[in-house]
């Protein structure tokens, strides 16, 4: 936690110094060119813009470090109250270097000068804020273009019918409706401890499936893209979840028909997108996903799933990127570029909470020991009643990072 707001702090501070820094520099190229490049004007117009340029620099820098950068469109939003507010803010600072008094006069030509000499320096300060300190923000903070400290988790809660969700490659048992909703609140509460938000989609009580939210949606970033279920029972479910993730400023997209695909069967490592090819998802919602994300600096690997329901039913990723998963249900564990088998067939899946620890099934224990006696702290969790319908772990929420 140390680190990670050492890196907020500093991300933070060279983010506003670059929005300062380049706002000054703009705003007084601009007055020059006004002036037509008189000689006289630089050190006029540096002077008039520095006390613009201080206070930007400390409204920017608390702006960042309370989440005013964490998303693009916050981040315009901050763009343009550190611009107004910093105008109107440094250009009393200046009158009072010059020995002016902050009378009804002065006020007036504050008021005036935002749409005449300060509108340079807010308006760059508007453009500069949710672009370059952004980007200079998420660079420092780390996280692959996402601002440190955002940790949302989207879940659902169970539908009063989950015993009838769809059940293809295990024979069907009995749900016990009572603990799967408690083994649902132990779910959610496991990701709340360990620092992350939950937000529920609204319940969807009449569709069966709607618990495993994560086939309804895969981000990349500040980017979701809405799937296209290849169960039609299950294509309702999407309505809510897009709701959800556009509430938390994501930008959207979506797979469209013919295309099917699920996010069960997307396992992101790094910027590599392995998408299994099932029953669920087809090479059309490949295709479509693959030109989706490219654009974003991601590539997609198509990985043939033919023993599970979903790709991450067999495999998914540590956090140091090995691929774990149960042979016996993994077509071709060559693909990847570091595999390691597990021992159970629930011990495939795992939910990276942070850098060092991730949540696992507690019906996996030797995988669960196989995987601390790597170095990584497990938090095990009871879903038995999920995973009697083909769920684990990972389908029962969408991590936005």
């Amino acid at each position: 936690m140390t680190s990670s707001w050492g890196r907020r702090l500093v991300a933070s501070l060279v983010s506003a110094v670059a929005v300062a820094a380049s706002s000054l520099v703009v705003s007084v190229v601009v007055l020059l060119v006004a002036n037509q490049l008189a000689a006289g004007a630089l050190l006029t117009a540096t002077q008039y813009m520095s006390f613009n340029a201080l206070v930007a620099l400390i409204l920017a820098f608390a702006a960042a470090l309370l989440g005013g950068l964490d998303r693009r469109w916050i981040a315009v939003v901050s763009g343009i109250l550190v611009g107004l507010i910093s105008v109107v803010l440094g250009a009393p600072l200046l009158y009072l270097s010059l020995g002016a008094q902050l009378n009804g006069q002065t006020w007036s030509l504050v008021w005036q000068s935002l749409i005449s000499l300060n509108l340079p320096f807010w308006l760059a300060v508007a453009v500069i804020v949710p672009t370059a300190g952004y980007a200079v923000y998420h660079v420092l903070a780390g996280g692959g273009g996402t601002a440190t400290g955002r940790k949302v988790a989207l879940v659902r809660i169970p539908a009063a019918n989950l015993a009838d969700g769809l059940v293809t490659h295990i024979e069907r048992e009995a749900i016990d409706a009572e603990l799967a909703d408690k083994q649902w609140d132990g779910y959610v509460a496991a990701l709340a401890e360990h620092g992350w938000r939950t937000v529920e989609v609204a319940s969807a009580d009449r569709l069966a499936d709607s618990v495993f939210v994560e086939d309804t949606a895969v981000v990349f970033g500040d980017t979701a893209v809405i799937t296209r279920p290849g169960a039609d029972s299950r294509k309702p479910e999407t309505a809510g979840t897009e709701a959800a993730l556009r509430a938390q400023g994501l930008r959207l997209e979506r797979i469209e028909e013919p295309g099917t695909l699920e996010g069960g069967d997307v396992l992101k490592i790094g910027s590599t997108v392995y998408v299994g090819r099932g029953g669920r998802t087809n090479a059309e919602g490949i295709r479509q996903l693959r030109a989706l994300v490219a654009p974003l600096g991601y590539t997609v690997v198509g990985v043939p799933v033919t023993k599970a329901l979903h790709l991450k039913t067999a495999v998914t990723a540590l956090p140091d990127g090995t691929v774990i998963g149960y042979e016996p249900l993994v077509d071709e564990p060559r693909l990847f570029e570091r595999f390691l088998p597990v021992p159970e067939a629930h011990g495939t899946a795992v939910v990276v909470l942070d850098d060092e620890t991730v949540l696992m099934s507690a019906s996996a224990p030797q995988s669960i020991a196989l995987i601390e006696d790597l170095g990584y702290t497990v938090v095990p969790v009871e879903i038995s009643e999920f995973e009697k319908l083909e769920g684990c772990v990972t389908c029962l929420s969408i991590r936005v990072r």
